[in-house]
Formats: structure tokens, C-alpha cells, sequence
């Protein structure tokens, strides 16, 4: 019988059942750690909060990769052909995940069945991952639809073959991957908060919160109805983003401002508002955020470029991934360096957003802020089309060893995560949490619970995603089942460092607690430095 429609139950319910700030407290305090935890590592003064926390974690970071679904990663974990690419041999004892059975390889409801993917073909077709396609994908919970509604063959010098969207990579291709699941956490339960594109999931993972969105006329900077979008949207064109416009605070949006795409903003708080409350350091780091000159009106130009593992020049910097840039408060929108790299994670001209260089500054100094979050240039990130996994393994592989190597590691936690599923098939049909009743929504579920708040567009869980911890504290080659998704990790920072939930119905006072991938009793999981390849450096 196939399991499509079918989600994993999680050791602990998720909404009521979850109580703020307990779990992770809750974990310190049984060892009797707490008190030392919420001790200062360095000196703690007015001005500067972030060591006081309420477990031994002191820095958080966050690799934001793109548009990868669970099974397209970890289906098949922790078994590899072994037939190409690098050789994996996972430990014995190595836990099982919730992939793809023997049936769903061989007798999938799908019109097609899913294959490997080696090596040989790392650059693949981008699928179709728009909020209504991927709902449209699931059928109402029978997931077969994958191949008629989000999968797209049309796209030169990359692999697409028809069915490629049902097609998974195995621990030959993303060795790296497959390697930290076994010396560290990996979730086979945890979600995209809503349905849809990057930039949803950018602001759910900064804010847990999709709505408050605005399109903007990019000409006259006025209000507009653009239903690709904002979903819902009342009479002042506010509701809950669906789409990928670019942010209205940054010069380099429309390609600095030389099309006349919609723009959009975001109103609320988002996560680094509520750091800047307590002064905690914290930042944003991308690829290419470093304009490379001006325009004839002024504006910065990001104009970097690397060529990908297919040999395209992709530029690096793309402004619709970077969350912070739709609201005013924490934007930079002349992309202005920090005066020094004490400047960094604290406030200044470049108001918390930095280049990716500025991060890598940081950890070798020992000089990580408190929340960072990290993303690749465009060729690194992961996303199908222009991006590819051994590219990203690159990128993670290289961030990873640095951080492990840094003097921050043994107060670190690092979290692999994504900001959507590409569209890439996933047999998991999360439970839906947050309901919503838009002319975008067509999964059947999403009528059966209310719209927290009222908004409408924010129909979720949506697809499976995959979720790494890697840190001192981190369960050793576990597999977490806890239900999640993509606000735990705001969830995770608030609870941390004693934050507020950021309010107006955010997400993430219902989101499930990431604490059991984690033992903060002692530190038990070791440093693990990396190949380029992925394979364990000896």
C-alpha cells in the first residue's frame, strides 16, 4: 500500500501542547546545566546580551540553501548504490528515515517511478515550485500529481528528462550530507511552513511570518493588486506573500531597478528587530551582497559572477533571497560595508546585512555574532538550474570545516536548512496547522483548519524539507521525528536567548521545538572536517 498521504506522528504534539521556552530550558536544567548556561562565556555588559542564554549554545547559524524536497536528498538514506560518484558505507546501526519503501520505487503512484541521480547529473531542470502548483502536486494527500503539475523539462544544457522531478540523489553524489547526518541530527519530520517559492520560506525562517506583504509599483512606488504576489490582499493590497518579487528596499533589485518588475515589502517584526530589543549580535551574510560599482543613478550594482560545475557564469547576489531587505527596519539598501569587522553582527552603516566575505572574516577571528544566517552565492546555493548539489557541497563543506575549526565551535550550533522544496517530489504530506480559503489554494486540506489571524495564504505544512544540526550538543547519528518546520528555527533563537514571540499570529507559536536534536547535558559529538568531496579528512 503506498504512503503517500501519510505523515510521520511526532513524539510530541505541536501547537498547544508546545510550551515556549520550556523544552530547551527543560534539557539544561535536568543536568543541572542551566546555571552555567546562562552564565556569560565572555563578559556580558548593558549593551551587549548575547551571552546570556538558556542552554551552553552561544552562536547559532544558519546555512540557508534553496529548493531541495526530503526525499530528493535522504530517500534512500542510508543506503547508497555505490555504483558511481563517492563511496558511502553508512555505520552499522545508522537509525532508518521515513523514505522511499520498496514500494514507492517500484510501484509509485506517480506517472513515473523515481530514479537515481549520480553524479553525471548534478545540473538538473528547476521544477515548478509556485505555492498553487506544489498544493495542485499533492492531490489532495494522494501526491501524485508530481509529474503534471510541478515538473518542468525545458531548460538548456541540464539534465530534464520527462519524470525528473520524481528523482532523488543518494549519499554518492551528496556524500557531505550523508556524513554529517551520521556524526550529528538529521529531521525526517520537518517542513516548509507554507507552500510555495524562496521567498516565502526566506521570511518564514527570519520572521514566521508571510504576511503583512505589500506589492509595490516599481515606478511610482505605489500600493498594487499583483495576486502572483501577495494572496488576499485587503484594500491597501496587504496580505501574505506567494511569490518572488523582489525586496523594495535594495538597490540591486530589478537588476538595480533597470526593469520594472513589482516590487514588494514587509511590515511586522522580523527576528533581527527582536535582537536588536535585547542587543543581541546578529546578521545576515549572502554571496555577491558586496555591490561591485554604481549605476548612472547612484544605485548599487551587484554584478559579481562564478561559473557553476556546468561552466555558466551565474551572477552571485540575488535579491529576493535576502528576507531582511523587504523590511526598512533591518535593511541596507546601498549595501554599505561595515567599518571593520567589530562592526559586524552589531549596529553600524551596514545594519546587520553583510557580504558573504564578512562571515568568513568572523569565524576565523572567533568573532561569530550570535544569530547568523549564511547563504551561498547563487551557484552554491543548491537550486536546480543554475546551482546543483556538488556545487552546494562545496560551499557547505567549506563554511562547516571553517566554523569547526574556529574558536566559536564549542558554543555552536549550525543548522542545514531550506527555504523550499524546488517542487522536487517528497512522498510526506504534512499535517496542515495553519489553514487558508485564497483563490490560490486548491489543496483540500487547507479549508479544514482557520487562518491564524484570519490571514488567508499561508496554507501549511507544505513540503518536506531537509534539516541538519551539527554542533558540539548535537545527537550523535540520530534521526529526529519531532514534527517541525521552517519557524523552529526561530523558535529555536527566541527560546535561546529568552525573545518574545514576534507577534501578529506569527508561526512559530505553533511550530514544533528542535531541542531533541540536541543533548545539552554534555558535549558528546566531535569535530568532523571535510573533503571537497565530502569524505572524512584523516
Amino acid at each position: 500500500m503506498s504512503t503517500g498521504s501519510q505523515w510521520r506522528a511526532p513524539a510530541q504534539g505541536r501547537g498547544g501542547k508546545y510550551k515556549r521556552r520550556t523544552t530547551i530550558a527543560a534539557a539544561a536544567a535536568t543536568a543541572g546545566l542551566l546555571a552555567a548556561a546562562c552564565s556569560s562565556s565572555t563578559s556580558t555588559t548593558a549593551t551587549d546580551q548575547s551571552a546570556t542564554t538558556t542552554t551552553p549554545i552561544k552562536h547559532i547559524v544558519v546555512l540557508y540553501d534553496e529548493n531541495i524536497s526530503f526525499d530528493h536528498y535522504f530517500g534512500t538514506y542510508p543506503n547508497a548504490a555505490n555504483t558511481d560518484g563517492v563511496q558511502f558505507t553508512a555505520a552499522p546501526g545508522t537509525p532508518a528515515v521515513n523514505g522511499l519503501t520498496p514500494d514507492l520505487l517500484t510501484h509509485n503512484p506517480n506517472l513515473f517511478q523515481p530514479q537515481r541521480l549520480g553524479p553525471a547529473q548534478a545540473m538538473t531542470c528547476d521544477q515548478d515550485h509556485s505555492y498553487k502548483a506544489e498544493q495542485e502536486a499533492y492531490n489532495n494527500g494522494k501526491m501524485d500529481q508530481f509529474v503534471q503539475k510541478t515538473q518542468k523539462d525545458e531548460c538548456p544544457a541540464a539534465y530534464g528528462p520527462n519524470g525528473i522531478v520524481m528523482d532523488y540523489y543518494d549519499g554518492n553524489t551528496v556524500t557531505a550530507m550523508w556524513n554529517y547526518a551520521q556524526h550529528y541530527a538529521l529531521s525526517d519530520n520537518s517542513f516548509n511552513t507554507t507552500f510555495g517559492p524562496s521567498t516565502p520560506g526566506a521570511l518564514e525562517v527570519t520572521a514566521a511570518q508571510t504576511y503583512g506583504a505589500q506589492a509595490v509599483d516599481a515606478k511610482t512606488g505605489k500600493p498594487v493588486q499583483d495576486p502572483e504576489v501577495v494572496a488576499a490582499p485587503n484594500e491597501q493590497a496587504v496580505g501574505s506573500d506567494i511569490g518572488d518579487a523582489d525586496p523594495v528596499y535594495d538597490d540591486c533589485s530589478n537588476k538595480s531597478h533597470t526593469t520594472t518588475d513589482n516590487l514588494m515589502s514587509m511590515t511586522g517584526k522580523n527576528i533581527g528587530d527582536s535582537l536588536n530589543e535585547k542587543n543581541i549580535s546578529w546578521g545576515w551574510f549572502q554571496g555577491g551582497f558586496t555591490p561591485t560599482g554604481k549605476n548612472a543613478d547612484g544605485k548599487a550594482v551587484c554584478g559579481a559572477k562564478h561559473a557553476n560545475l556546468g561552466g555558466q557564469q551565474v551572477v552571485d547576489y540575488s535579491p529576493h533571497h535576502e528576507p531582511f531587505q523587504y523590511y526598512k527596519s533591518t535593511s541596507n539598501p546601498s549595501h554599505t560595508a561595515p567599518a571593520s569587522l567589530d562592526e559586524v553582527g552589531h549596529a553600524g552603516p551596514a545594519n546587520h546585512q553583510y557580504g558573504l566575505e564578512w562571515f568568513d572574516q568572523a569565524a576565523k577571528a572567533g568573532k561569530l555574532p550570535a544569530v547568523s544566517y549564511v547563504k551561498a552565492s547563487e551557484y552554491q546555493d543548491g537550486h536546480a538550474g543554475y546551482s546543483d548539489p556538488i556545487d552546494e557541497q562545496h560551499f557547505l563543506v567549506d563554511r562547516i570545516n571553517a566554523i569547526q575549526q574556529s574558536p566559536d565551535w564549542k558554543s555552536t550550533a549550525i543548522f542545514i536548512a531550506y527555504d523550499d522544496s524546488d517542487g522536487w517530489y517528497d512522498h510526506v504530506a504534512g499535517p496542515v496547522i495553519n489553514g487558508s480559503t485564497s483563490e490560490s489554494d486548491v489543496y483540500g486540506p487547507c479549508a479544514s483548519k482557520p487562518a491564524l489571524g484570519g490571514h488567508q495564504g499561508r496554507c501549511g505544512a507544505g513540503p518536506r524539507l531537509p534539516l541538519l544540526a551539527i554542533s558540539p550538543y548535537s545527537k550523535v547519528n540520530h534521526v529526529d521525528h519531532t514534527l517541525t518546520d521552517e519557524t523552529s528555527i526561530v523558535k529555536f533563537i527566541e527560546s535561546n536567548w529568552s525573545l518574545p514571540l514576534l507577534g501578529n499570529d506569527t508561526a512559530e507559536a505553533t511550530a514544533g521545538d528542535l531541542s531533541s536534536m540536541f543533548d545539552f547535558t554534555s558535549a558528546k559529538a566531535t569535530q568532523l572536517i571535510l573533503n571537497a568531496d565530502g569524505t572524512e579528512k584523516h
